[in-house]
């Protein structure tokens, strides 16, 4: 897994949630920080945070992975450059269908942090989940 310098500043900045923080700093052989290539993203008239657009350049050059992103804006721009494309949510699906995780349990979790995702959806993922 290659992450961009500018996502992994994010993650340990002040105020960055302190055990991603730390879990990031020490963060496992497999996670690797690199430098994206310079040059911008084509805008498509959509705004992109610089961890996102970096994120985007690093995977145009790394043709064999699978973007993780979230934010919607960053996952059009990423759609309309061909990088295929997942987000949280994708990956914990992926991880339940394969018997890694308990989708109901780790989705409850999510939901205590600060990331944003509709009741709505989250019913359809366990209604779709093979449990």
């Amino acid at each position: 897994m290659v992450i961009p310098v500018e996502v992994f500043n994010e993650l340990t900045v002040a105020g960055a949630p302190p055990a991603i923080a730390s879990w990031i700093r020490d963060r496992p052989d497999w996670i690797e920080v690199r430098s994206a290539p310079s040059g911008t993203v084509p805008p498509f008239s959509v705004d992109l945070d610089a961890e996102e657009e970096a994120a985007i350049r690093l995977d145009l050059v790394e043709r064999e992975s699978l973007l993780l992103i979230d934010e919607s804006a960053g996952r059009l721009v990423a759609d309309k450059l061909g990088v295929p494309n997942t987000g949280t949510l994708g990956v914990l699906a992926e991880a339940a269908a394969a018997g890694l995780v308990d989708l109901r349990a780790a989705l409850e979790k999510l939901r205590r942090t600060n990331f944003r995702v509709s009741q709505s959806l989250i019913e359809k993922l366990i209604r779709l989940s093979p449990e």
